[in-house]
């Protein structure tokens, strides 16, 4: 089986003195996880993310600022210049979060606008991050035309009016390992219905450990037990699934490159 973890965070991971990226990638593999991308949140943490993607051939890297980081600035200039470099395969994370943020977010909303015009002058799809935001993040989306380059509403958690409204403007969903909480009966819905040919999944690891590896520290391993439960949902084989999420995450994120396996 070939899986990919679309949405990983390999220089966040905690990792105690006697464990290595190598023995995590060594253990994904050994669980059919072949293909990753490792997302960057902060742009002073991008030269780490980068020097991960180019130690593996079959790790791919995003260029972005996440949402909530307050203390961080980023220019348009600053995403053009470090987004050519070849690893580099989309912008992001990127998007809304309301639910930590207080007062105006008007800076959000201009941050985010600033990683879709980047995105599209690199012809580089967007990995979107939204919450509580849900109906600004299709809003700037739409306004910015961010179907022009595509994307990825990753760790989706909305309900399906807006996994509709981001497939109608031709993104992909990804599903992290919250899809496996016994109370996550909404993304389990979107997990159901969303088109085959537009799923990914992924990890967030260090983050949000599916069952039965809930509590523990998250790694791209466990992507296999988010596939298995999806693929029991939709009443599938995970082999399928594994396939057709392999598939459209090479569609979506073109510069990455496919191991031989």
């Amino acid at each position: 089986m070939f899986l990919v973890d679309s949405h990983c965070h390999f220089n966040l991971l905690d990792l105690p003195a006697n464990d290595s990226i190598d023995q995590v990638v060594t253990r994904a593999r050994a669980n059919g996880v072949h293909a990753f991308l490792n997302v960057c949140v902060k742009i002073s943490d991008f030269p780490a993310v980068l020097a991960t993607a180019k130690a593996y051939p079959f790790v791919s890297c995003s260029l972005g600022l996440h949402p909530n980081e307050q203390d961080e600035a980023v220019t348009g200039d600053t995403l053009l210049q470090l987004g050519q470099e070849h690893k580099v395969v989309a912008i992001g994370e990127t998007g809304l979060d309301y639910y930590r943020s207080e007062g105006d977010v008007n800076w959000q909303r201009e941050r985010f606008v600033t990683h879709i015009e980047a995105a599209k002058q690199l012809k580089k799809p967007l990995i979107i991050h939204t919450r509580q935001a849900k109906h600004d993040t299709i809003a700037l989306l739409r306004e910015h035309q961010a179907q022009q380059v595509r994307g990825v509403m990753h760790c989706f958690t909305e309900e399906w009016e807006t996994a509709k409204a981001a497939l109608d403007l031709d993104f992909y969903i990804s599903i992290s390992g919250m899809v496996t909480f016994k109370n996550a009966t909404v993304i389990q819905d979107v997990a159901k219905r969303v088109p085959l040919d537009r799923l990914l999944i992924e990890t967030d690891s260090p983050y949000l450990a599916p069952i039965p590896m809930r509590g523990k520290p998250n790694e791209p391993a466990y992507v296999r037990y988010t596939g298995e439960f999806i693929a029991n949902l939709r009443q599938t084989t995970p082999e399928t699934l594994a396939e057709q999420t392999t598939h459209n995450f090479f569609d979506l994120f073109k510069g990455a490159v496919k191991p031989h396996v």
